[in-house]
């Protein structure tokens, strides 16, 4: 009998232990996961900041594409303005030309015409 009760002792004693086995796993499993979800939530936090990180780059990027534009905007306007004052100055600098050069052919005209009438006059003396 002895034999028995220390056999179903025994056999209780290891129904027992398996479910202490059972318990430490599950405990286990439960913390394990446990830092699995905290690790997931650490990289979707990283993640979160990465995309955050990443907007504010684009962003930047597009202020400065804008500046940039903005900047060769006036740069054509300044060039467009050179451009119109130097077609400005060179149409007064052709202006007084022509009329230096008009004024030179008259003077010269007069003269011939001088020079000629005196030629006549010497001619009927």
């Amino acid at each position: 009998m002895n034999t028995k009760i220390a056999l179903a002792a025994a056999l209780a004693a290891l129904a027992l232990a398996g479910c202490a086995k059972k318990e430490a796993a599950v405990e286990e499993t439960k913390e394990a996961a446990a830092d699995a979800a905290a690790a997931a939530g650490q990289a979707a936090d990283a993640a979160t900041d990465a995309a955050a990180d990443a907007a504010t780059a684009a962003g930047q990027a597009v202020d400065a594409a804008g500046e940039a534009a903005g900047a060769a905007v006036d740069a054509t306007a300044a060039a467009g303005e050179a451009a119109v004052d130097a077609a400005g100055a060179a149409v007064d600098a052709a202006g007084d030309a022509v009329a230096e050069t008009a004024s030179d052919a008259v003077q010269a005209t007069g003269e011939a015409v001088e020079q000629t009438g005196e030629a006549i006059q010497e001619a009927a003396k």
